[in-house]
């Protein structure tokens, strides 16, 4: 963990009066960390689609309700600390409309194509195709700092 990261955390410790709670990890959002890491500050973005498969393959278990994050712009300096609200496992292809809208980035084709795109570079990797009906974690969080 780099220093700008345990500062900004203790900042917002200091500043929302808690103490002894930990956050779960300091992350970048998608392809466009800045764009995205900007949605978030602004309000725009209050929820995220990740796949299933790659918490399964990190050995990793998914989001849980009330866990707390810190958001990284693209130059990983931290710029906003979320607080998990929702955690939904679904077929991607059962997204709704509504949660796609609620990731502030565009509408639901745009949303649809950006998270074909991204899982089908992603899965590549692992020598996995993408389906339509993979299994996707949709969060839906809050911006807890800054206020």
């Amino acid at each position: 963990m780099n220093n700008r990261v345990k500062e900004f955390w203790n900042e917002f410790c200091e500043e929302t009066q808690k103490e002894g709670i930990q956050y779960r990890d300091a992350f970048q959002f998608g392809a466009s960390a800045d764009w995205l890491a900007d949605l978030v500050v602004t309000g725009k973005k209050k929820a995220t689609t990740s796949g299933l498969v790659f918490y399964e393959m990190e050995k990793e278990a998914p989001p849980m309700v009330g866990e707390y994050y810190i958001v990284l712009n693209g130059k990983e300096n931290p710029v906003a600390v979320i607080e998990i609200e929702s955690v939904q496992v679904v077929p991607m292809n059962e997204v709704t409309e509504e949660f796609a809208l609620a990731e502030g980035e565009g509408d639901y084709r745009f949303w649809w194509n950006a998270h074909e795109k991204f899982f089908t570079e992603l899965l590549k990797e692992y020598d996995i195709a993408f389906s339509p009906n993979m299994l996707v974690v949709c969060e839906r969080f809050k911006k807890v700092y800054p206020k």
